[in-house]
């Protein structure tokens, strides 16, 4: 892939790399070689196929393991391509190495496993063998190929699973804010789990299995790269803060592009990741250098998630926000110069 060669339409942000780039970040990977302590892996990009580095990995030392494997279809991942098995070769594989890497979660960690509708009843099959399978989420990728014989296929599966029955979950950090359809009051004309704004009426709600307001990234986001399956930023987010703490280990055996480890340090995690492909671990470690600038999540503000389409809305709600603080900021100030002055 020769990203500095690309020609890019003014606005199109997609991430890439040019020759320094791609030597500088190259100097910053991991291969292991032998059995590697966690301090020697913690916050690293390891490039190498995960089947030469499982066997180095340290034993328990996971909290949270997001697992985005290749599903079984054919596709091409910068020149290597996997391809679609039977489904009991498929199930095969995924046994081959998942058997290898639950020794690496602590025995309150939970695990993410990705899937679409092909590969999901060879990801329950495996996993429920190792793992506690709690629940199945479904989220809408908002676009995909139409097809004439077939439904268009616009949704993939996460199986959400835990070691044992002691795991964390945090429903109020990934609450969604949404307008209000119907917004009822109560007996004494208060409104009912809602709340007025400027540009109208919001509720905090509780998060279901169905997620509907993700936004895959494409070339005009900044966090798109050329990875042809990378997962939004907000995705892992809502994954992240649900299930583990700050300086708490994020790990993903199939890291792409990077998405898992930088949003893991956007939220104050640490994190591990295994990449076979170089290029997409330099661009990795790029996003990663790019966060020290920018913690920003789209659509992600304020301690909630917003539905697709309302950066308007977010973008106005932060600002009555800074508005507030400013003016409070102001009050006080003002006190104690008053206080001062007598």
């Amino acid at each position: 892939m020769k990203n500095d060669e690309k020609k890019k339409a003014s606005r199109n942000k997609t991430m890439t790399l040019d020759a320094n780039e791609i030597e500088k970040y190259r100097s910053r990977l991991v291969v292991l070689t032998k059995q590697a302590a966690p301090q020697e892996i913690i916050n690293k990009t390891i490039n190498q196929n995960l089947f030469e580095a499982l066997d180095h990995l340290p034993d328990q030392f996971v909290d949270l393991m997001f697992i985005d494997p290749p599903y079984n279809l054919t596709k091409n991942f910068n020149g290597k391509t996997f391809t679609q098995m039977n489904n009991q070769e498929y199930t095969d594989w995924l046994a081959s190495w998942f058997s290898r890497i639950v020794r690496v979660l602590k025995p309150n960690a939970t695990v993410y496993i990705c899937g679409d509708w092909r590969s999901s009843h060879s990801i329950f099959e495996v996993a429920s063998k190792h793992l506690n399978v709690l629940n199945r989420i479904t989220w809408e990728r908002e676009k995909g190929r139409g097809a004439l014989s077939n439904w268009k296929n616009a949704s993939e599966d996460i199986w959400f699973c835990t070691k044992s029955n002691d795991y964390k979950f945090y429903v109020d950090r990934v609450k969604m804010k949404r307008k209000v359809v119907a917004p009822y009051r109560n007996e004494e004309g208060k409104p009912k789990d809602w709340e007025n704004h400027d540009d109208g009426k919001y509720r905090l709600t509780f998060p279901s299995n169905m997620w509907t307001d993700l936004t895959v990234p494409f070339w005009s986001m900044a966090e798109n790269t050329d990875h042809p399956t990378q997962k939004p930023e907000k995705l892992l987010a809502k994954i992240i803060l649900a299930s583990s703490d700050e300086n708490d280990v994020v790990f993903d055996p199939f890291m792409g592009s990077g998405t898992t480890s930088v949003v893991a340090k956007k939220l104050h995690r640490n994190f591990v990741g295994i990449e076979m492909d170089e290029t997409y671990c330099c661009l990795a470690e790029k996003r990663l250098e790019l966060v020290e600038s920018d913690f920003s999540i789209q659509g992600y503000s304020e301690g909630v998630f917003w539905d697709r389409n309302t950066l308007q809305a977010q973008t106005k709600s932060l600002f009555d926000t800074k508005q507030k603080k400013t003016s409070t900021s102001q009050t006080t100030n003002h006190s104690i110069d008053v206080v001062k002055r007598d």
